[in-house]
């Protein structure tokens, strides 16, 4: 996907995010996101925001810590989330194709980092934001989950911080069902564990579905879609898996 996709796509969800947490007010619970009510996600999100901000505008090479979020709520709470990420897109529009800064994953240039990861970041947190209303979630795009996908797989879970292992080797796949080549092979070991984008050997284990579900799921925002084989790997990947903010 190109860069100005990615910025369309987080205009889009920190919008429809923004809209959610509005409509579910500040003060109810994030059934996605236990221990969290909407003012924790807009504070999170809003800070990560305006996090990545920085690196772009001000063109920072190393990591940084981020500002902590101002105590607002209500009203003032989704005020200050709209002002921060309105800055993030407006700032990813007119950044300089090669502009130099730090980022934390593999891509073509930090600026094509940084427009995918916060498109990202924002719509699981708009997942977030509407399962707090007790709705349904809005659609997402077969490719824009296959994008996310990957990106979990095979960078996020690529990093030696990654968590999911296990004593001896097994291998797990991850399949969409509805695009062509979305299939991933995971091998998990004592070490960090190594994703290719296809069908490698035989699998221990498989999950598999439409992208657009597959890619929550992953996120451990909503169960696995269908899972064949040893079911206990996907649950070894479901407890270990999570990405946290540090």
């Amino acid at each position: 996907m190109k860069t100005a996709a990615y910025v369309e796509i987080l205009d889009r969800e920190g919008a429809l995010l923004a809209e959610a947490a509005e409509a579910a007010g500040s003060d109810a619970e994030v059934p996605t996101c236990p221990g969290w009510r909407v003012r924790d996600l807009l504070r999170h999100t809003g800070m990560v925001h305006r996090w990545a901000t920085a690196f772009v505008a001000e063109g920072h090479t190393g990591p940084r810590r981020a500002d902590d979020p101002p105590a607002l709520d209500g009203a003032r709470l989704v005020s200050w989330f709209r002002d921060g990420h309105a800055r993030l897109v407006d700032t990813l529009t007119g950044a300089a194709p090669g502009v130099r800064c730090w980022q934390f994953l593999p891509a073509p240039s930090p600026l094509a980092f940084w427009a995918r990861r916060q498109a990202h970041e924002t719509t699981v947190h708009r997942l977030d934001a509407e399962s707090a209303c007790g709705g349904g979630a809005t659609g997402i795009g077969v490719d824009f989950a296959v994008d996310g996908i990957d990106e979990l797989l095979c960078a996020f879970h690529a990093r030696p911080k990654s968590a999911v292992r296990t004593e001896e080797p097994r291998t797990l796949r991850v399949r969409a069902t509805d695009a062509a080549d979305a299939v991933w092979t995971v091998r998990l070991s004592a070490q960090p564990p190594v994703t290719v984008r296809e069908a490698a050997g035989t699998a221990d284990c498989e999950l598999s579905g439409p992208a657009a579900h597959l890619y929550p799921a992953l996120w451990n925002r909503r169960p696995f879609p269908e899972v064949t084989g040893d079911g206990s790997l996907a649950a070894l990947r479901r407890e270990r898996s999570g990405v946290t903010w540090s």
